[in-house]
């Protein structure tokens, strides 16, 4: 399990990226859902070890993270949200390498592991291509074969699936189910679909702030009832705005659909079936 008490960090410009969070993540998939500069990110880096924050604690079972970073890290699979290759190098041989420095000095127990690895990631087909010739998916997925080297029981991603195809994002999803059912696996994106077809547990992120959290099935009932859309020309949807509690809008066949949040019908409202993009906008409209 890892915990996150008060945890907060300001930049040396003066920028606070996170702003008193606190989380209590379990084993099993975790999602942590937020806008773009929302803080994901930094949150990410800094369990990650990679940055000390500025106040807080972590504790990761029970090591106590701050106090003692190199405990965590040998228990840590890590891919950043812009994951760099070496321009020359095969999957294979970049595999070996990463796992020499994580410590897996034994030949043959490196060969046996980075094997599994390239099979599990469906890449041992392309072990002895150039990494850096690789599609974005298959890139991401060597990605997570070297955040697996060392049997971690703590692993970071980090805006996995931005850019991926629809066969790439599927294939990225079951790797990530399949990893994460006995360990601790944070999943931090901005993609709401990500987060519904994975995550048992989630918190949505803002300005820094935890601004709401649960699990994904919870949090959509406490909006049974209350969500309900409306289609209306677009030159209407400033007026609407104005009148109701507006969770989202898009455009349909020229139209605009609404979704508003409110505990009685509308009139000229519809109700609808409430989904986790609901639960995001209104808890980023919140916090923001």
């Amino acid at each position: 399990m890892l915990s996150i008490k008060d945890l907060t960090h300001t930049y040396a410009n003066g920028v606070k990226a996170l702003n008193n969070v606190n989380l209590t993540i379990p084993k099993g998939m975790f999602g942590l859902l937020g806008p773009n500069g929302a803080g994901k990110s930094s949150l990410m880096r800094t369990l990650a070890t990679l940055q000390q924050p500025t106040s807080g604690r972590i504790a990761f079972d029970d090591d106590d993270v701050l106090a003692a970073p190199d405990k965590l890290r040998r228990k840590l699979g890590y891919l950043p949200q812009d994951f760099g290759v070496y321009p020359r190098g095969t999957a294979y041989e970049l595999l070996d390498h990463l796992a020499i420095l994580k410590g897996i000095t034994n030949k043959k127990e490196r060969k046996k592991a980075v094997e599994a690895l390239l099979v599990q990631t469906n890449l041992f087909d392309v072990r002895k291509k150039n990494v850096a010739t690789f599609s974005g998916g298959m890139r991401q997925r060597f990605g997570i074969a070297q955040a697996l080297l060392g049997q971690p029981q703590l692993i970071i991603v980090d805006e996995p699936t931005a850019g991926l195809d629809p066969e790439e994002r599927n294939r990225f999803h079951n790797l990530l189910a399949e990893i994460g059912e006995d360990i601790v696996v944070i999943l931090s994106t901005h993609i709401v679909e990500d987060v519904a077809d994975l995550c048992a547990n989630m918190a949505v992120l803002a300005n820094g702030k935890i601004v709401s959290q649960g699990t994904p099935k919870n949090l959509i009932e406490r909006l049974k009832g209350r969500i309900w859309k409306k289609t209306i020309d677009k030159n209407e949807l400033t007026q609407h705005q104005q009148n109701y509690k507006v969770i989202s809008n898009h455009l349909c066949a020229g139209k605009v659909v609404l979704r508003v949040e409110s505990a009685t019908q509308p009139s000229g409202f519809d109700k609808a079936i409430a989904n986790l993009e609901d639960v995001y906008f209104l808890a980023i409209n919140r916090g923001g």
